[in-house]
């Protein structure tokens, strides 16, 4: 057997592909490493086993969810609404005049324009109202009234057409689906969420959410529903958290709102839900666990009482047989007169806190 040249050398794990590689962009003689699993082969006579590593490294959580899901928001086609107004109302004006031209229009509606007999509907007449019908219908079919909080977006065909923020008296084309997407801060509470500490004990948490809708393409195409969207993100995102962080910090609101603002911000991204702040509003115990932890608790403080109270007693004894050596009285006792002494101080103490 060859010992190593090193005493307390240790052996370190390197990736397969770093031992072929010449330069940081690879020579164009690079052999290909397939992905995947690798099996690296420790020395003989060292004992040592195989170990399987995996080459692939989990990312960050932030950079999971860094790609978007579904087309990016842009501004949609949209005209002012009294452009639109006067187009029908000029295609109407149009209407009536082929009518009077053919002897079609009532009396009523002809006051201040002469009388002009019947003459049919030629093919010309009937192309001419077909157009100036289908602009009214256009013109006045597409009018609508944006408002302060919302966003319009539009679907053509099932393609994304852009996202209308536009209030007051707008037009959109007709043959454009429209969907109406809440813009305005909101807050949710939530009602008792499951989670988990780190040493596995049941929790429920009361959380309060402050989000709104910032890309109105996500939010309307890439998930059927936001809140609840972000309703499982939050639950996801508790359970991620709680798992983290010590038992003692799980009721730092601070930190834990910390913890969970980022988490959550970076998950509902790609949904085009921009989070800004996430606090618990009251984290207890699970109802199934709350007593026995009701009564460790209590334990613990009451052990943590008598520490503090024994440790008291015991400076006191020891404070008192110090000024009664200095003074010279207790130089006559022996150590089982000593031994007796603290014992008596000790339990006069006790019987007086």
């Amino acid at each position: 057997m060859r010992d190593p040249v090193i005493g307390s050398a240790s052996t370190t794990e390197i990736p397969v592909h770093l031992l072929f590689r010449d330069e940081a962009g690879g020579g164009a003689g690079a052999l290909p490493v397939p992905s995947g699993t690798t099996v690296v082969a420790r020395r003989r006579g060292t004992g040592e086993q195989p170990k399987v590593t995996e080459r692939a490294v989990e990312e960050p959580l932030a950079a999971v969810h860094r790609e978007a899901s579904g087309p990016a928001e842009r501004p949609g086609a949209v005209r002012a609404g009294w452009a639109a107004v006067t187009v029908g109302l000029g295609a109407l004006a149009g209407c009536g005049a082929v009518l009077w031209r053919a002897g079609l229009l009532p009396g009523p509606a002809r006051p201040w324009l002469p009388l002009r007999t019947y003459d049919g509907l030629g093919v010309v007449d009937w192309s001419v109202l077909a157009l100036l019908a289908s602009a009214v219908l256009c013109a006045f079919g597409g009018l609508t009234r944006g408002r302060e909080g919302y966003a319009s977006v539009l679907v053509r065909f099932g393609a994304y057409r852009g996202s209308v923020r536009r209030t007051g008296l707008v037009w959109l084309s007709p043959l454009q689906v429209r969907r109406r997407v809440d813009v305005r801060l909101k807050h949710w509470r939530s009602e008792p969420l499951p989670a988990v500490d780190r040493n596995g004990i049941p929790l429920r948490v009361v959380v309060l959410v402050v989000w709104r809708v910032a890309d109105t393409a996500r939010a309307a195409l890439a998930v059927a529903d936001s809140q609840g969207y972000l309703r499982g993100q939050v639950e996801a995102e508790l359970a991620r958290v709680f798992a983290q962080v010590p038992p003692d910090a799980v009721r730092d609101a601070a930190t834990v709102g910390d913890m969970l603002t980022r988490g959550l911000a970076a998950r509902t991204a790609r949904a085009g839900i921009e989070v800004y702040s996430v606090q618990p509003v009251r984290t207890e115990y699970a109802p199934e666990v709350a007593e026995a932890m009701r009564r460790r608790r209590i334990a613990a403080l009451d052990a943590g009482e008598r520490e503090k109270a024994l440790a008291s007693v015991v400076d006191a004894v020891e404070d008192t047989v110090t000024r009664l050596a200095a003074r010279g009285l207790t130089g006559e006792l022996d150590d089982y007169e000593r031994k007796a002494l603290v014992r008596e101080l000790t339990v006069a103490y006790l019987g007086g806190s």
